[in-house]
């Protein structure tokens, strides 16, 4: 079983970036597609981007298209989440999430191993 832990979260004002990284250990992370969520205050957890495998092939939610960029270092067990031009509506805690599938989706429900989750506050 693979554990994952977030790491760069903050504090940014808007129009700026912010880069994430999700660390895993316990099993090699190139098992696994990998997942960026997001939950901001009172809504429910959504997709932000995933990315497969070997690191080939990502999706992304409109909210992110053009903004954020994933991808994933399989050498260091580590995928990122480099997010750019960022406004207020981006403030959310962000995890990351494992998926066995190798075409991620956007459901939670195919990612069975999630990271605890880091706060990212955008300030207008």
């Amino acid at each position: 079983q693979v554990q994952l832990v977030e790491s760069g979260g903050g504090l940014v004002q808007a129009g700026g970036s912010l880069g994430l990284a999700c660390a895993a250990s316990g099993r090699t992370l190139s098992s696994y597609s990998i997942g960026w969520f997001r939950q901001a205050p009172g809504k429910e957890r959504e997709f932000v981007a995933a990315i497969t495998r070997g690191g080939s092939t990502t999706y992304y939610a409109d909210s992110a298209k053009g903004r954020f960029t994933i991808s994933r270092d399989n050498a260091k067990n580590t995928v990122y989440l480099q997010m750019n031009n960022m406004n207020p509506e981006d403030t959310a805690v962000y995890y990351c999430a494992a998926s066995l599938s190798p075409r991620p989706g956007t459901s939670r429900r195919e990612y069975t191993t999630w990271g605890q989750g880091t706060q990212v506050t955008v300030s207008s």
